[in-house]
């Protein structure tokens, strides 16, 4: 009597494939993002509000505001990134998703490169998308404004991965936000330097090419390092708590 076989199940169908499980995280992040709208806006409502205040609170002048406005612009953006930085493990952390995640097969750096970027398309994109409307509040021209938003759109990616490795290593721990922004905004300071650097220059007429070269090299580097950091930096948090 002939008995048929079933052939052992692959690997492929045993498991989601890469792309799969990033899209999967990906939007699972985001709807979570959507459902606790504050952590959207509270970021955005940052932003507008420090720069709204900072002309009632050091000068209304206009030169002032046309030489300071990018400067003024990128330390509010780095301040609202820096504040929804402590939700980006946070939540999966309090509801064990985040040990789930660590057992999957798919490699941890590319599920923590879908988180950040979830977590770049809730709180850097909208101050990219916001940028302009306050780059007028503060007299900026048509073309410092366009340089603003460029270097912004590839900033703000920077800032959300560096972040997520001060996320990952102050996860679970007291008071981990003020620890957070001491670990975090050293690292921040280049790409405030020559973000500022790069809208001043437009602004004065000089060539800004050097300045955007050197932050897509900074977002390369990023890239490339940030999500292997923090996937180590989360085995850690979580083997120590």
């Amino acid at each position: 009597m002939n008995v048929k076989v079933r052939p052992a199940i692959t690997l492929a169908e045993r498991t989601v494939s890469v792309p799969s499980a990033m899209i999967a995280v990906l939007r699972r992040d985001l709807q979570v993002s959507f459902r606790q709208s504050q952590d959207i806006f509270n970021p955005l409502l940052f932003f507008v509000m420090v720069v709204a205040l900072f002309p009632l609170g050091v000068s209304p002048e206009v030169e002032f505001l046309r030489q300071a406005g990018s400067g003024i612009l990128w330390v509010a953006a780095l301040l609202a990134t820096l504040l929804a930085l402590d939700h980006l493990y946070r939540h999966d952390f309090d509801d064990g998703t985040l040990e789930q995640m660590m057992l999957q097969p798919q490699p941890l750096f590319l599920l923590v490169l879908a988180k950040t970027l979830a977590h770049w398309l809730v709180t850097g994109l909208p101050l990219v998308l916001l940028a302009p409307v306050l780059g007028v509040m503060v007299h900026l021209d048509g073309n410092s404004i366009g340089i603003l938003c460029l270097t912004l759109l590839i900033g703000t990616p920077v800032l959300s991965l560096i972040g997520s490795i001060g996320a990952a290593l102050t996860l679970g721990v007291r008071a981990g936000g003020i620890l957070l922004s001491l670990l975090v905004i050293p690292l921040y300071i280049p790409v405030l330097i020559f973000g500022t650097g790069t809208v001043m220059a437009a602004a004065e007429g000089a060539p800004v090419g050097a300045y955007l070269a050197l932050m897509g090299a900074f977002l390369a580097l990023a890239l490339t390092l940030a999500p292997f950091a923090s996937a180590a930096a989360l085995k850690i948090s979580l083997s120590s708590s």
